[in-house]
């Protein structure tokens, strides 16, 4: 997903998204692309395998934590 989206989708800050996308990348849960198209600068993420097992683990914690009767 191209950064302006994720920006968008989230209503982060251009530095508050960055520090995020890096922190996940340095994880290894993401891949980050830098190109220019256009002559502008285009920055993607795309999550990693191992990105989406951890996040589709802490989903199941999530729910496990609803489930329980937490309020």
């Amino acid at each position: 997903m191209e950064f302006s989206r994720l920006k968008k989708l989230t209503g982060a800050t251009d530095g508050n998204l960055g520090a995020h996308i890096e922190t996940l990348a340095k994880a290894g849960y993401v891949a980050v692309d830098k190109a220019f198209v256009a002559k502008r600068p285009q920055t993607t993420v795309t999550a990693t395998p191992e990105g989406r097992a951890a996040f589709a683990e802490h989903v199941i914690s999530l729910r496990q934590i609803i489930e329980s009767g937490w309020s």
